[in-house]
């Protein structure tokens, strides 16, 4: 009986063994929600550059090029008592500007005459009037003129008339800087028995027109040089030998660059040569024999 019992118990044991091999059918699992993905542009789209503002240097135009010269310092002449002045001559002489010699002052870089316009309208620059109250040739710079009057003086004037009304109306004329071709210039040569040394010192420098009624050079007005070295000193003179000098106007003047003949000189009648010769070639000829004779007085003044 008990073996019966024993075999019963192992068949159940075996048959609920292979109950739990054997696969059994359930209902699926209800997957959890899955979040939607979001979209992607599969599209790749360029970075935006963010264009930067660079500064634009322009380029320097060669290793000599200057405009100007402005940390140039003007070199003072030495100082002259008048007590030492032994000796004294003043003259009166033209620059003609078509002279190849006196080309640099004509350059349309840099005109002389661009240059003390530019500096009397700043009125950096005092200009005087070329005659006196009599209408007489004046230089003593005795009548300061003013910006406006010294400019419209350089303009120059033209009549227009109009033949409906019979009317002359008086037209400031455009600034045309080809029209100054003279300048004149004003200076004394002293002897100083202090330094022993003979030497010229322009006193004054003024442009010159051409008048069409009278057919002579005029002076325009009248600047004081040693009030215009400090301008003359800072303008860059442009030098036909050597573009890269550093040389100024006031150099062109004070180390004697350029060619002139002499017009006048100290005399009772106050007398320009021309009013003494006609002749043209005659007058270069007094010219250049008052030259001469204001040099051979330094000559004269050695022994050897």
């Amino acid at each position: 009986m008990k073996r019966i019992l024993s075999i019963a118990i192992l068949v159940l044991l075996t048959t609920f063994a292979f109950a739990q091999k054997k696969p059994t059918k359930l209902a699926p699992k209800k997957a959890a929600p899955v979040a939607a993905a979001p979209v992607v542009d599969t599209v790749k789209k360029a970075p935006v550059k963010t264009a930067k503002k660079k500064l634009k240097v322009p380029p320097k135009d060669g290793f000599y090029a200057r405009k100007d010269i402005d940390s140039t310092e003007m070199v003072p002449l030495a100082d002259v008592r008048e007590e030492d002045v032994f000796y004294a001559k003043r003259i009166w002489r033209e620059i003609d500007l078509r002279d190849t010699v006196n080309s640099p002052l004509r350059s349309p870089k840099s005109r002389l005459i661009d240059v003390l316009i530019a500096a009397i309208k700043s009125e950096e620059l005092t200009a005087y009037s070329p005659i006196d109250s009599a209408l007489n040739e004046d230089d003593a710079f005795l009548n300061p003129m003013s910006a406006d009057s010294a400019a419209k003086s350089a303009l120059g004037t033209a009549e227009v008339s109009n033949n409906k009304t019979g009317t002359v109306t008086t037209v400031v004329n455009d600034f045309n800087a080809d029209l100054f071709l003279k300048f004149r210039i004003k200076e004394d040569w002293i002897f100083d028995t202090k330094r022993s040394i003979f030497e010229p010192r322009i006193v004054g420098i003024a442009p010159l027109k051409f008048n069409e009624v009278s057919k002579q050079w005029q002076p325009v007005f009248w600047v004081y040089y040693p009030e215009a070295r400090e301008i003359l000193t800072k303008k860059r003179l442009i030098n036909t030998n050597n573009d890269a000098s550093s040389l100024s106007f006031d150099d062109f003047f004070i180390r004697r660059l350029f060619s002139s003949y002499i017009v006048k000189e100290s005399n009772p009648g106050d007398n320009k040569i021309r009013d003494i010769i006609s002749n043209p070639k005659e007058r270069l000829y007094e010219s250049e024999r008052i030259k001469k004779s204001v040099l051979d007085y330094e000559q004269g003044l050695w022994e050897y």
